[in-house]
Parts: structure tokens; sequence; C-alpha cells
């Protein structure tokens, strides 16, 4: 009877061992799905904080900063006792529409600006090129 309660306790130890393995696991892949799918080049951050936040953390209300630029939280002008800011991140700093455009190089269509005259008075200085020299 001793024997088979010690078996039964061993088994029910290594299925909570087994269990808490694989939640470590998954965890440990969510963490790293986070973390392949912030690294951009253009990852950024924000802060977020309370209504009882320091002066120094409203002032950067609205402002997303490239995550390697981000201050570094406690920010160092924080008078408040306990902080509780923290990061949203965003996988481009751009808080707006993107406005570039794949059909041209520059990513401006001719419609974004102004089409000036051309200002060259001489001829193209290629044109007495010998193509075969």
């Amino acid at each position: 009877m001793a024997t088979a309660l010690i078996i039964l306790l061993l088994v029910l130890l290594a299925g909570w061992l087994y269990v808490r393995r694989q939640k470590g696991q998954t965890a440990t892949a969510a963490a790293d799905h986070q973390a392949e799918s912030d690294n951009t080049a253009y990852h950024s951050v924000s802060l977020k904080f309370s209504p009882t936040a320091c002066r120094a953390a409203r002032a950067l209300q609205g402002r997303r900063f490239l995550a390697s630029a981000a201050p570094r939280i406690p920010l160092a002008e924080c008078d408040v006792k306990k902080c509780e800011c923290r990061f949203a991140h965003y996988k481009d700093r751009r808080a707006t529409q993107d406005r570039r455009t794949v059909f041209t190089a520059s990513g401006h269509s001719a419609a974004s600006g102004e089409v000036k005259d051309e200002r060259r008075e001489a001829e193209e200085r290629r044109d007495d090129d010998d193509p075969l020299s």
C-alpha cells in the first residue's frame, strides 16, 4: 500500500513538472514572437502613464520615440514616489498614414508638389559622347 502511494505521488509530481515546463515554453515562445515582431528598423514606443503621473511624463504625451532612443523610465525628472509609467509599442514611428507611393522613385507623386520649368541653360553635355568609346 505504501509503495503504491509513493508511486502515485511520483507520477503526480512528474505530471505537475511536465505541465509547468510546457507553460514556461509557451510563454517563452510568445515573448520571442513579440520581440521578433518589434525588431524592425522603425520599432517605436510612446509613454503610457497614470492620472497621477509626474509633469515630465505628461510633457511627453503623444510623442513617439524610436525604441533605441526612448528615455529610460522612471524618467530622471520624475518626482512621484511610485512611477507607474509604461511603454506602448508600435511597429513604426509614424502615427499618421504613410503617404509614400510605389509609383515614383522618390515616393512622392507629381501631384504632391509644384512642377517647375527646366532650369538648365546649356545643351546636354553627353550628346557628343561616342557610345562605342
